[in-house]
């Protein structure tokens, strides 16, 4: 299907790797211009060499998201290397683990620095750019722990639901410039972080397969390039009137009944 995203402008953070690296191939089989915007300025110009390798095109731009300052300077390198934005998709952040036990107000706040205030600012810093494209849009990619819990990651849990409570206030404030917002969210994807946890188990195997049986759909785990389809589709027009919406992308593991299988 075309998407109709040619030569469009999309901010993707956490952009080099895993469902970020995903979305940023979807977008450039699309003929859109993925902007990797992340950390890790080696991991970034990687996935900007693979994605021009095969034909398409992608930008980078080097940046610590927890830093407020780094998220403006982010957005004004694109605008100086394309003179606009048409779309932004926050995606960076990490489950890091801090606890209600165990963390701590300093490890709980710079949590929501690393999850959830980069989202606010880089969409603040981009607004102006999106308010000028037509059709622009955005996308928050998000996890089901916000919905589910998890146990043990309470930075990170709020840090989600602020990124859907984000997703919902954005769509009503931003309809009058015909802007649309929408949250992905994710369950189980087995991404280079993801992997990395599993291996830091005793029994990688067993655990990987624990993990899979409790997905209803088919059983296994939800692939980046599958979530980055559903992405990719929200940040087009062929999604045109579809806003203030959180989607799942999970092979039904949050809404279906655990005793299915």
């Amino acid at each position: 299907m075309n998407l109709n995203l040619q030569d469009k402008v999309i901010l993707v953070t956490g952009g080099a790797k895993g469902i970020g690296e995903g979305i940023c191939q979807v977008l450039s089989a699309e003929d859109a211009i993925p902007v990797i915007v992340g950390r890790n300025q080696a991991d970034n110009q990687a996935t900007v060499e693979k994605l021009t390798a095969a034909g398409g095109k992608a930008f980078a731009v080097t940046a610590e998201l927890s830093q407020p300052d780094e998220c403006r300077k982010a957005v004004a390198e694109v605008v100086a290397a394309f003179g606009r934005i048409d779309g932004l998709v926050n995606n960076a952040g990490v489950n890091d683990g801090v606890s209600l036990e165990n963390g701590s107000y300093e490890s709980f706040v710079a949590s929501l620095h690393k999850n959830l205030v980069h989202y606010y600012l880089m969409a603040h810093y981009a607004l102006p750019y999106l308010k000028e494209s037509k059709g622009a849009a955005i996308v928050n990619v998000t996890s089901k722990t916000a919905e589910t819990g998890q146990g043990g990651t309470s930075a990170y849990a709020a840090a989600n639901g602020g990124r859907n409570a984000l997703t919902r206030e954005w769509a009503v404030e931003l309809l009058p410039y015909s802007i649309r917002v929408n949250a992905l969210i994710v369950a189980e994807c087995y991404t280079p972080m993801y992997q990395d946890w599993i291996q830091s188990m005793p029994d990688p195997e067993k655990k990987l397969a624990e993990i899979n049986a409790k997905i209803p759909f088919e059983k296994r785990m939800t692939t980046a390039e599958e979530i980055a389809n559903m992405v990719v589709f929200l940040l087009s027009d062929r999604s045109g009137h579809t806003t203030g919406q959180l989607i799942h992308v999970d092979g039904g593991y949050v809404h279906l009944d655990r005793a299915i299988g």
